[in-house]
């Protein structure tokens, strides 16, 4: 049976599948980043990533604890570096600040770490939000011209359309026009 929206031919918008097929992919910049990375720029993370952690915390700890009790409780004649009052503050002050920047580092890189998974998160939804009003929009658009055909096919015009609309009280949608046909 020919009726007139095959008369009419209209073009099927592409369904949300051809849609996604169509658009890029989303980009892994995470791998870009690190394809673009200098050998310098990886010594500097490697450091950092090791620097920043728990095991190299420990292992200052334990070293400055050996250190400052063999210095404090060996025999005189073994101690390779006997202690001064003035060197001995100035040691215990160093030391602090030692031992917070790997604590620093480890809270740095952890927040860093999950900052990257969270905006890598917040890219894909972005990337399928977009994707999924794209292909609503044509579905409307396509929507929108069969409705448009089918009232025009039965017999009033889209401005008889629009009056009968007015005389019930009913506004029309935005952005109609009154004198189409």
């Amino acid at each position: 049976m020919d009726t007139p929206l095959k008369r009419l031919k209209l073009p099927k918008p592409p369904s949300f599948l051809e849609l996604k097929k169509s658009l890029p992919q989303p980009k892994d910049v995470n791998a870009e980043h690190q394809q673009n990375m200098s050998a310098m720029d990886k010594l500097a993370l490697f450091i950092t990533e090791h620097v920043g952690t728990m095991g190299f915390f420990f292992i200052i700890m334990v070293w400055t604890v050996l250190w400052l009790g063999w210095n404090f409780l060996a025999p005189p004649k073994l101690r390779f570096d006997p202690p001064m009052g003035f060197v001995f503050w100035l040691f215990i002050s160093n030391m602090i600040q030692i031992f917070l920047m790997p604590l620093i580092m480890i809270g740095q890189n952890l927040q860093n770490r999950h900052s990257e998974l969270r905006a890598e998160n917040d890219y894909l939804i972005n990337c399928k939000a977009e994707k999924e009003v794209e292909a609503i929009l044509h579905h409307l658009e396509y929507q929108n011209d069969i409705l448009i055909t089918m009232l025009e096919s039965l017999g009033p015009t889209a401005q008889a359309a629009i009056a009968e609309l007015k005389a019930h009280h009913i506004n029309p949608p935005e952005g109609s026009q009154e004198g189409a046909t």
